[in-house]
């Protein structure tokens, strides 16, 4: 927190990276050889919690291209305490694969003095325990650019090199004054920085209302990673930001193109069901103690509109371009069902 109030991310993230050769692929030579390691199917697993927006672009893009038997997948609860993210939702509380109980524990076992925050999403390395990254921007980018040998039939090109430079350019601008906008609001100390933070953000979505209400998606044709960034925002907006993070000056909902935008890729499969209602609110009621000490968690809002035509397909656009959509989410990764009641 700066001293004037305003929030600051910690960005200094493990930017270790999975290619495809471990080479000079990534950019000259390295010292430690362990910042690059080797696309191995099976060797890796995404460790993510359904309540976190980050984590949950992960989660989209491996459905979206298939990734599931080449990265397995495991579920941080939706609480936590300083100790960090914690796999209460498995039997025993111990991930049946990295036989952990807290995330730190990967963190630690390969920096054992790791000095900061615990965050997800994170891969570690099966065979050793360690942590491998968890630089959740370069995550996603890789497993598009580095993983294409394991993506199912039908994959969409979510990061394609004729787009590359204007998604750059649009997710820089939603990561600064949305995706982080809504942290710098509700996390303001002070009246100015938090109502510079809200300017920002209702700015910059007041220019997305703009921009998406002649097209489809965010960048060409198709559905993009800049559109993933984006949605994990805008889905949680209603239930979580405009309230517990006093980004009040309007629902989602009640922004025509950005609600039937949000909507559109809710209902389109991959999307909405990585989110789970239940456990996205009760991570940030329950964890930001600051904000609400009490800890209640809200029984609102209604979220069935999520589910109502959106209209969209009027203009044009095909989500998954020449590919197809992926198959119905596994059993223990779907979450689709938390809508009905926001749980």
């Amino acid at each position: 927190m700066a001293k004037t109030g305003a929030f600051e991310r910690d960005t200094d993230y493990v930017d270790d990276r999975i290619v495809r050769a471990v080479s000079d692929e990534v950019g000259g030579e390295v010292e430690d050889p362990n910042t690059q390691w080797p696309v191995e199917p099976g060797r890796y697993r995404l460790v993510a919690a359904a309540a976190c927006p980050w984590a949950n672009r992960t989660t989209i893009v491996r459905r979206l291209l298939g990734l599931e038997d080449a990265i397995s997948l495991a579920f941080a609860g939706p609480t936590h305490d300083w100790r960090s993210w914690q796999f209460d939702l498995d039997p025993g509380g111990v991930d049946p694969v990295l036989k952990i109980e807290r995330l730190r524990d990967a963190f630690l076992a390969r920096f054992p003095d790791y000095p900061k925050g615990i965050t997800v999403p994170a891969v570690v390395d099966i065979p050793s325990g360690h942590l491998v990254t968890n630089d959740f921007p370069q995550i996603t980018i890789d497993f598009s650019t580095q993983w294409t040998d394991h993506h199912r039939a039908g994959a969409p090109e979510l990061y394609p090199d004729h787009l590359r430079d204007e998604i750059d350019e649009v997710s820089d601008l939603i990561y600064h004054d949305v995706n982080n906008g809504v942290y710098r609001t509700g996390f303001s100390s002070s009246q100015d920085a938090y109502e510079e933070a809200y300017r920002v953000l209702f700015a910059r979505l007041d220019w997305l209302e703009e921009r998406l209400t002649a097209r489809r998606f965010l960048v060409g044709e198709t559905i993009t990673e800049a559109d993933v960034r984006l949605f994990t925002t805008l889905i949680r907006f209603d239930a979580v930001y405009h309230g517990h993070f006093k980004c009040n000056r309007n629902k989602l909902s009640e922004m025509p193109a950005l609600w039937g935008y949000v909507r559109d890729l809710y209902q389109t499969p991959g999307f909405g069901d990585t989110v789970h209602f239940g456990q996205v609110k009760e991570h940030y009621y329950v964890v930001h103690t600051s904000i609400n000490p009490t800890q209640v968690v809200p029984a609102g809002p209604d979220l069935s509109g999520l589910l109502t035509a959106h209209g969209r397909e009027e203009l044009g656009g095909r989500p998954f371009g020449d590919g197809t959509p992926p198959p119905p989410a596994r059993s223990e990764e779907d979450h689709s069902a938390s809508v009905a009641l926001g749980r």
